[in-house]
């Protein structure tokens, strides 16, 4: 009924043939039935009825960003990490034969094991840095970058550790922000030296080659969420 209705509406013009009122000849020639070109509707199932059909806009819904537990990351395309972050580079050095991944004991934690780690200096790119604080703190220079974790990683500090922390660098930091590399170790265990390369103070007291649940079970807790991503990060290098 709806579409007589329609079709009767377009095919009439504005005004009935049978007006009361006069026209002249301009009027009736501008009113003509004529001057109007109604719509060719044929038939219900006519094509030209599916072409007046209304569409319904297709809705998008944009994906929100991931967040991944305990820990907060950004794409490696940011130069720059989360403002109130020291920038800072992690180094997960793997020993080819057993897979094995190096980790040694903090001298003022003793009970503390973790994989070598630094600040990246002003104008630094954080490979380099990377390389440089392996060889500080490990004496370690036959290694090959072999992966990465594409984002940054932070961790934030304990209170009693950020107020020791802000008097030894002279910065108050919320936590580190970290680029994380794997480094395929291809030297001898003998080229170790925890004294480094005699740059910098000795960090370590002691070294093993452990396996990833080691290395987690042995870290301190606020840095063991980032372990855990890293390593899975790196897990197809370590099987």
């Amino acid at each position: 009924m709806a579409l007589c209705f329609c079709r009767s509406i377009i095919n009439s013009p504005p005004f009935s043939r049978q007006s009361p009122f006069p026209l002249n000849h301009h009027q009736k020639a501008l009113f003509s039935p004529s001057r109007f070109n109604p719509l060719p509707f044929a038939s219900p199932s006519s094509t030209s009825l599916k072409a007046c059909q209304f569409t319904a806009p297709t809705l998008t819904h944009q994906k929100k960003p991931r967040f991944r537990a305990s820990i907060s990351t950004q794409s490696s395309s940011m130069e720059n990490p989360p403002q109130g972050y020291r920038r800072n580079v992690g180094i997960c050095l793997m020993n080819p034969s057993s897979k094995k991944i190096f980790a040694a004991s903090r001298l003022d934690i003793p009970d503390a094991w973790q994989m070598p780690q630094g600040g990246i200096d002003d104008s630094e790119d954080p490979r380099t840095a990377a390389m440089r604080e392996l060889r500080e703190e490990t004496g370690v220079t036959s290694a090959d970058i072999v992966a990465e974790v594409p984002y940054w990683l932070t961790y934030d500090f304990p209170p009693e550790v950020r107020e020791k922390l802000k008097v030894q660098w002279g910065s108050d930091w919320k936590g580190q922000a970290q680029k994380w590399f794997l480094f395929k170790f291809t030297g001898k265990d003998d080229e170790i030296n925890l004294l480094g390369d005699g740059t910098e103070k000795a960090e370590f007291g002691e070294w093993a080659w452990k396996s990833p649940e080691e290395v987690i079970d042995h870290a301190v807790d606020f840095k063991k969420p980032v372990y855990k991503e890293v390593l899975s990060v790196f897990s197809p290098h370590l099987q």
